[in-house]
């Protein structure tokens, strides 16, 4: 598993879209893969050995993002 990916969030500004970077932690999400995280530990996702990507909820009433996709990071 890459230990960084770019998230790559659609419908950004002008319709383009936002990347985030996140690093892998030590934490499994629900699907039983690897959990990474922003810097800022707002944004968490599960990503899979096929780069599926699952956005979690880091607080309440929180609407997980659609739609993303991951990039694997090599440097």
């Amino acid at each position: 598993m890459p230990q960084r990916y770019a998230l790559v969030f659609p419908g950004g500004l002008e319709g383009g879209e936002d990347n985030v970077e996140v690093t892998i932690t030590d934490r499994t999400g629900p699907g039983g893969h690897p959990v990474y995280e922003d810097a800022t530990g707002i944004i968490l996702a599960e990503i899979s050995e096929q780069s599926e990507v699952r956005v979690l909820a880091t607080g309440p009433g929180q609407e997980p993002a659609r739609g993303v996709t991951a990039r694997p990071l090599t440097s």
